[in-house]
């Protein structure tokens, strides 16, 4: 289909030589003399591009812009100008131009404005495929070696990488190649972290950075030189990090970025209490049963993460101060942006931000959620879509305008889960798709990671409990009652608790100030 464009341009008769290359190439060129003309072009029809001279006689190139703009905001509009002044530039640019060409130009330089508007989309697309394919080889025999927790960390950033770089491209293919790829790397993941999670716990190999030694091992180092917000906003995984990196980043300079790991269970009751107290879930249990709620106990279970972290601070014989806010809803987000004077004196604030863990729940639940957020681009999407409009985006401006540092991590992530795993149970036994605790379960032992014994994982035993199982990959557990309708209910929903690099490995980032006061 021939791509049409309206050439706007006083002399456009002496122009004829550009127009009848273009149309060898075959573009379909119409010109006219004046914006007017223009103008009434634009309303009669949609052009591809619209090339305007700045400079006509009576209405100009950049009075007809803002009108042609008005008609159909997205038709692009490339300036060409004689003059090189930087208000005409600015004034061009506010309006949105697509590119800017300074006269006399030559036909390279149309098609190549032309190639840049009009095929940017496939060249973009090829370009990533061909370095992808390329991309996919290494990754393939990293995917072979004995990897690390260290190259487990590479790899994934990686995949995340491709992850973002592929959702907009035109051929489906390769990105149907990296979620099998992204599979593969899950199952060998997931025997990785089998092999190795116990004995890091257990001190019989040198462990990496985990959620719940965060505070003593880095958060309280880092704020030790300036007033500091700990912004910990539940589910987030490291690809949603990546899609929100640049809003921060219009504040913030990036000190550091890292990928820690979360605790098993992947779930708040869990990883989240331990990260405040510094404690692992079975010495919470011992150490403060008063706050400490096991799964079979009535209640919610993270209702004491502010006694949790002032206990863990005073072990640290930390004697500064502090603050704590948990937002679990848009008007508490508000009031903790209009009370900001309350945190911003202290020495070291943490921000619990829920949002995003309501999103995946609410994705489960809703129909319309489930739509709106899909699959991990629309899931990425949405996230971005809700920082820009929540009283978080008002408050870390506020952060970065009164010079405090910020850190930014989570205590686990979610995965999108695909393959049902069966599972027999109790009815006691606690609901969550992603592990399951209790006594007498019937499972396939080749589909799940088991923890024997509690003890071994740091896990508490409670009443009912004597093992743990864990789902890795994309699978959730399903009982055989009502089988088929809780398999469909749960197809591709957003889950946490198991074992996948999505849920395991989460973000750490440590931002400072752009403007200093």
């Amino acid at each position: 289909m021939e791509k049409t464009i309206l050439w706007a341009d006083d002399e456009i008769d002496l122009l004829k030589p550009h127009i009848l290359l273009l149309q060898e190439r075959g573009y379909l060129v119409e010109g006219v003399k004046s914006g007017a003309d223009a103008i009434e072009k634009c309303q009669e029809k949609n052009y591809d591009v619209v090339f305007l001279d700045e400079n006509m006689p009576g209405i100009s190139g950049l009075d007809a812009l803002p009108k042609i703009k008005e008609i159909n905001p997205n038709t692009p509009v490339v300036m060409i100008t004689k003059s090189e002044e930087e208000y005409i530039m600015e004034e061009a640019i506010g309006c949105k131009i697509a590119d800017y060409l300074i006269k006399p130009v030559n036909t390279n330089q149309i098609i190549h404005s032309l190639k840049k508007i009009l095929e940017k989309s496939k060249l973009v697309s090829q370009k990533t495929n061909s370095t992808y394919q390329q991309e996919f080889r290494q990754l393939g025999m990293q995917l072979s070696g004995n990897l690390d927790f260290e190259e487990w960390k590479e790899l994934y950033s990686k995949l995340v990488y491709w992850d973002m770089e592929l959702e907009s491209i035109e051929d489906g293919g390769m990105r149907e190649i990296l979620e099998m790829q992204k599979k593969e790397a899950n199952q060998l993941f997931c025997k990785y972290i089998e092999k190795n999670y116990l004995n890091w716990l257990n001190g019989i190999e040198e462990s990496p950075q985990m959620v719940h030694t965060l505070i003593k091992d880095r958060i309280i180092k880092s704020s030790e030189k300036q007033k500091t917000v700990v912004l910990v906003i539940d589910n987030l995984r490291y690809d949603q990090w990546k899609k929100l990196e640049p809003v921060f980043l219009n504040l913030f300079k990036k000190e550091s970025e890292d990928i820690i790991m979360s605790i098993l269970p992947t779930a708040t009751q869990y990883a989240r209490n331990s990260f405040f107290s510094g404690l692992l879930p079975s010495a919470m249990e011992k150490k403060h049963p008063n706050w400490w709620k096991n799964e079979e106990d009535e209640g919610g279970k993270n209702m004491y993460e502010k006694n949790f972290l002032e206990a863990n601070l005073k072990r640290l014989g930390k004697n500064i101060k502090w603050s704590y806010n948990k937002i679990t809803n848009l008007e508490a987000g508000k009031k903790l942006n209009d009370q900001f004077n309350n945190i911003k004196d202290c020495d070291l604030n943490f921000i619990v931000y829920n949002f995003v863990d309501m999103l995946s729940h609410a994705r489960t639940e809703m129909e319309i959620i489930r739509e709106l957020a899909s699959d991990e681009a629309a899931y990425r999407s949405i996230t971005l879509s809700w920082l820009k409009h929540s009283p978080l985006l008002d408050i870390i401006k506020k952060i970065a305008q009164n010079n405090m540092k910020l850190i930014i991590t989570t205590d686990h992530g979610t995965v999108r889960v695909k393959s049902p795993v069966k599972v027999t149970a109790s009815k006691s036994t606690n609901t969550n798709l992603r592990y399951k605790v209790g006594r007498g379960m019937s499972y396939n032992e080749k589909d799940v990671f088991i923890v024997k014994n509690p003890e071994d994982a740091f896990l508490p035993r409670g009443r009912m409990s004597s093992e743990y199982i864990f789902a890795g990959n994309e699978d959730y557990f399903v009982y055989p009652n009502n089988y088929s309708h809780y398999v469909n209910y749960f197809l591709n929903t957003f889950q946490h608790g198991g074992v996948s690099l999505e849920e395991v490995l989460i973000p750490y980032i440590e931002l400072t100030p752009k403007n200093k006061r």
